[in-house]
C-alpha cells in the first residue's frame, strides 16, 4: 500500500509530535536544579566508546513514594550510589504511559511519561543531577512499532481514510511477507493479525499488540524524527533504537536490514549530527556481526555510533561449559573491524532473554542443557535468567565472564543487580524473572520501597541464597571482598585503560586451549589479557611475536610478572576460572613514569 499522506504533518484529531521550536528548544530544568558540569556530548563526542552502561529499570530501582515502583525520583537518590561504583551512563527502558503488555516496550504515548514514575520535571531534574556527578542517560526508542492502544493505531483502525489511516501496515489479506520469520515462536504464529475494527490484517513483527509502523509513509518518519528532537531537547545524551532491522517491509525478502531501513536510520544521523552534536544513537540488531556491521553505516552515510555485538554473550558461557576458547577465538576473528568512530555494545545480560537466535541448533540445544534444564528457564528462543543463577552461584565464573566482558572490544553494558549477585524468579511470567526489585538491603522491602512488599509491582525474590536478607547492597559495601567491591575496582582499573575501550583487539597463542589470551593496543597503551576457562589451574605459554623482552606487570597489583623471553613466549599460570589484565612495557622507565 502506498502512502495516501504525502504531506508530513497532517491535521486530525490525534495531534503528531510537532517539530520543536529551535529557538525556544533550551535543554532547560527545573529553576532550583544545580546546572550540569558535565561536559556536553558536542564537547566530549567519542565520550561513548570508554564509557560503562548500566541497565537499570526505572520501576525496578528505588520507589521514593512508597506506593510500590520505583520512580525517577527513587532513581535520582540512588545517583551517588551509581557514582560510586563507577558507571559512566545509565540505559533506562522505556518509562512511557503503555498498557505494559511488553514490559514498556508497547508504547502508547511517545512524548509522556507514565505517571508512576514521576513527571517531565522529575526527568529533567534525573538527567540534570546524573550530569552533575558525570554520568550520561540513554534512553529507549521504540520506532519499530508502537501499542495497539496508541491514538496513532486507533484512529488508523477506525478511519482508514483519515490522516493515520495509512501510519501502519494493513492488508486485505495475509499474503505478503510471508518469508519473514516469526521471532516470538513461543506465542504468535503469524506476523499478521486480524483487526476487526478495520475489517483488515496488520503487520507485526512482534506481539499482536504492537503493530509496526508503517516507514513508507513520510508522515511517520517525519513524526519519528520530532519524537527524538522532543528528548533530546530534555538534556539526554543518547538513544538506544529498538529493534530496528525491522522498520520495512518487501516481499520476496525475509524483511531485514533493507536498503529503506539503513536509509532512514542514516536521516536519523544527520538530523542528530546537525541538530544534537555528540548526540548517540545506539543499535539493537540482533543479527550476525556481519550484518550488523552495517548500521555503522558508511563515511558518506553513517549511521549508529554503537551497535550491540549479540554473538559474542552466549559464547562466553558456552565457554565456561565446554572450558575450550575455540568458540570465543572464532566470533572475535570474525567480527568485522569498526569503522572510525564505531563502537561495539558488549554485554552479558539484560532485561531480555538470553537470545540464542546466533547460535547453531545443536549450540542451542546444548545451552538449554547447561542452562536452562527446565522449561521455566526458557523463553521464545532463549533464557529468561539472571547472570549469577546462570553461573550456578559460582562467584569465580561471575568475575570471570565480567573480566571477559570488561577487556573485550567494545562499551560494555552492566544490568542492575548483577553487581551483587542477585537472583531471578523463573515462575515470573514472560520475563518478568530478572526485573525485580533491586535489593538494597535486609528490610522487609529490601530498602526498595517501604510499601508493603504484597504490593511491589513484582515480587521480591524469596529464594533461600538470593533473597534480600542474604543478597544486598548495604551488606556488599561494608565487606571488602565482595562481589559489589570487586567489580567496583575492576571499573576504576579499567578506567586507568582507556585502550580497552580504543585500542584493537590481538588474538595471542597459547599451548593450552583452555586459555584465551589476547593484546589490547592503541598508540600509547598496550594490555594483555589472559584468561582460564577451565574449571582445573591451568599453565599455557603464550606467544607474543616481537615483544621480547618486554615487561609484564598486574594492573590490579602492580606486581611485575617475568619479562617476555628472548624466543618471545611467556609462561602464565592461573588457578581455576582465574585471570590477569597485565600492563605491557617496554622499557622500566616507561612503567616509572605512567606510575608518577
Amino acid at each position: 500500500m502506498t502512502s495516501s499522506t504525502p504531506d508530513p504533518t497532517p491535521t486530525g484529531a490525534i495531534p503528531l509530535i510537532p517539530a520543536p521550536d529551535r529557538a525556544s528548544a533550551t535543554h532547560a530544568v527545573p529553576e532550583d536544579t544545580v546546572v550540569a558540569t558535565l561536559p556536553s556530548p558536542a564537547e566530549d563526542p567519542h565520550w561513548y566508546r570508554t564509557a560503562v552502561f548500566y541497565e537499570v529499570l526505572t520501576h525496578a530501582f528505588m520507589d521514593s513514594n512508597h506506593d510500590g515502583i520505583g520512580d525517577f525520583e527513587g532513581l535520582r537518590s540512588k545517583l551517588d550510589y551509581l557514582q560510586w561504583l563507577g558507571v559512566d551512563a545509565l540505559w533506562l527502558p522505556p518509562f512511557y504511559p503503555s498498557p505494559m503488555a511488553d514490559g514498556g516496550y508497547d508504547i502508547s504515548d511517545y512524548t509522556g511519561i507514565d505517571e508512576r514514575y514521576g513527571t517531565m520535571d522529575d526527568f529533567r531534574t534525573l538527567v540534570a543531577d546524573a550530569h552533575e556527578r558525570g554520568i550520561r542517560i540513554v534512553i529507549d526508542m521504540v520506532m519499530n512499532h508502537t501499542s495497539d492502544q496508541h491514538p496513532w493505531f486507533q484512529a488508523s483502525r477506525t478511519d482508514p481514510s483519515g490522516p493515520y489511516g495509512d501510519f501502519y501496515v494493513w492488508r486485505d489479506r495475509p499474503s505478503e511477507y510471508l518469508d519473514a520469520r516469526v521471532i516470538f515462536v513461543d506465542t504468535e504464529d503469524s506476523n499478521w493479525s486480524w483487526d476487526e475494527v478495520r475489517g483488515q490484517f496488520f503487520w507485526h513483527r512482534f506481539f499482536s499488540h504492537q503493530p509496526d509502523l508503517n516507514f513508507e509513509n513520510p508522515a511517520v518518519r517525519e513524526a519519528v524524527k520530532n519524537v527524538l528532537r522532543f528528548w533530546a531537547d530534555t538534556g539526554v545524551d543518547g538513544f538506544r533504537l529498538d529493534a530496528i532491522p525491522y522498520l520495512y517491509e518487501e516481499d520476496g525478502t525475509n524483511c531485514e536490514n533493507l536498503l529503506p531501513t539503513h536509509d532512514f536510520i542514516a536521516e536519523l544521523r544527520q538530523m542528530v549530527d546537525d541538530e544534537y552534536p555528540g548526540t548517540v544513537l545506539i543499535a539493537e540488531a540482533n543479527q550476525p556481526p556481519h550484518e550488523v556491521v552495517a548500521y555503522f553505516g558508511t563515511d558518506a552515510a553513517p549511521e549508529c555510533h554503537v551497535c550491540f555485538h549479540f554473538p559474542i554473550m552466549p559464547k562466553i558461557f558456552a565457554a565456561l561449559r565446554e572450558e575450550t576458547s575455540k568458540g570465543v577465538r572464532e566470533v572475535l576473528a570474525e567480527t568485522p573491524p569498526l569503522p572510525k568512530g564505531g563502537q561495539w555494545g558488549t554485554f552479558l545480560r539484560n532485561h531480555d532473554e538470553l537470545t540464542l537466535e546466533m547460535v547453531t541448533e545443536e549450540e542451542r540445544q546444548k545451552m538449554y542443557a547447561w542452562y536452562a534444564p527446565e522449561p521455566r528457564m526458557r523463553a521464545n528462543v532463549g533464557i529468561r535468567r539472571r547472570l549469577m543463577p546462570l553461573l550456578r552461584g559460582s562467584r569465580r565464573e561471575v568475575e570471570l565472564a565480567h573480566a571477559l566482558l570488561l577487556s573485550f572490544p567494545g562499551s560494555p553494558f552492566l544490568y542492575y543487580g548483577d553487581e551483587i549477585g542477585m537472583g531471578d524468579d523463573i515462575w515470573l511470567n514472560d520475563r518478568d524473572g530478572v526485573r525485580t526489585p533491586m535489593q538494597w538491603d535486609d528490610s522487609p522491602g529490601a530498602g526498595y520501597s517501604t510499601a508493603d512488599p504484597e504490593s511491589f509491582y513484582l515480587p521480591l525474590i524469596s529464594s533461600g541464597m538470593y533473597r534480600p536478607t542474604a543478597v544486598n547492597v548495604a551488606e556488599h559495601r561494608t565487606r571488602p571482598t565482595s562481589m559489589l567491591n570487586w567489580l567496583r575496582s575492576m571499573l576504576q582499573i579499567r578506567r586507568k585503560y582507556p585502550v580497552f575501550g580504543i585500542g584493537s583487539l590481538t588474538l595471542v597463542a597459547t599451548s593450552d586451549d583452555a586459555v584465551l589470551a589476547f593484546l589490547r593496543r592503541d598508540e600509547r597503551q598496550s594490555v594483555l589479557c589472559v584468561n582460564n576457562l577451565s574449571t582445573t589451574s591451568r599453565s599455557a605459554r603464550l606467544q607474543l611475536p616481537g615483544m621480547a623482552g618486554w615487561h609484564l606487570y598486574d594492573a590490579a597489583s602492580g606486581n611485575r610478572f617475568p619479562d617476555v623471553r628472548e624466543d618471545e613466549t611467556v609462561d602464565i599460570t592461573l588457578g581455576r576460572h582465574g585471570f590477569y589484565w597485565l600492563d605491557v612495557t617496554f622499557l622500566d622507565e616507561e612503567k616509572d613514569d605512567e606510575d608518577q
